[in-house]
């Protein structure tokens, strides 16, 4: 079964947020493995986009749910490699859906966006775009552009980068994904333009030099 049907049966069962900072208990787990678990729900709970707390956990249960699965469970019990990596994609999902609740969390949603982005283009984009939304440094929107663009919609990735897009309080890094999209959608001018906006930003001048470079050897020569 293709992964986004499987995610949709795994979000009708319930759950309750408070299961965040519940530990999963497997007959396989050694005492530290508990403890380990307990403590990076503790800081997720407390910071959702702890990016080192997010992937020590999801490698926790990613690592569980491809090893160890539950027979019980109907979505899981895989047979095979590409079974084990569906099971542990979902393991991820529904951790990254739980931690998504937080009114401040965005990195959750990078994933879920990241998870969805080739069964359900449209949702992934709406994913990272409320990321991008909850995030004042440009920090998820950077990342939201690299998850498209590593997607090949680049097109996709600049209608929510111009969306989104504050020049002089977002990290340069939204600028730079903005001007590579523009480029692999063959969008020059607008490759020009998002370049020339990163003169708002204050010590850009590395980055432009840099991206006026890359522009310079894709843009087609115009014959004389």
């Amino acid at each position: 079964m293709a992964l986004l049907p499987r995610l949709r049966q795994l979000l009708r069962r319930p759950f309750s947020a408070s299961t965040v900072a519940a530990r999963r208990q497997s007959p396989s787990e050694s005492h530290g493995e508990h403890l380990q678990e307990d403590a990076l729900r503790t800081m997720l709970t407390d910071d959702p986009n702890d990016a080192r707390a997010f992937r020590a956990l999801a490698e926790i249960v990613r690592r569980r749910a491809a090893e160890s699965p539950n027979a019980e469970d109907p979505l899981t019990a895989p047979s095979d490699e590409a079974a084990q990596q569906r099971a542990a994609d979902l393991a991820v999902w529904s951790l990254a859906e739980e931690l998504a609740g937080h009114p401040r969390a965005w990195r959750p949603l990078l994933e879920l966006g990241r998870l969805s982005v080739v069964d359900d283009p449209e949702g992934a984009s709406r994913r990272l775009a409320t990321a991008a939304s909850r995030d004042a440094s440009g920090e998820a929107l950077a990342e939201g552009l690299a998850i498209l663009r590593e997607a090949r919609m680049p097109t996709e990735a600049l209608g929510l980068g111009i969306g989104h897009w504050r020049v002089r309080e977002h990290t340069p890094e939204v600028g730079r994904h903005l001007v590579l999209a523009a480029l692999e959608a063959e969008r020059y001018a607008e490759a020009r333009q998002h370049l020339e906006s990163l003169t708002l930003h204050p010590g850009t001048e590395e980055l432009r030099a840099e991206l006026s470079r890359i522009i310079a050897a894709r843009e087609p020569t115009t014959p004389r």
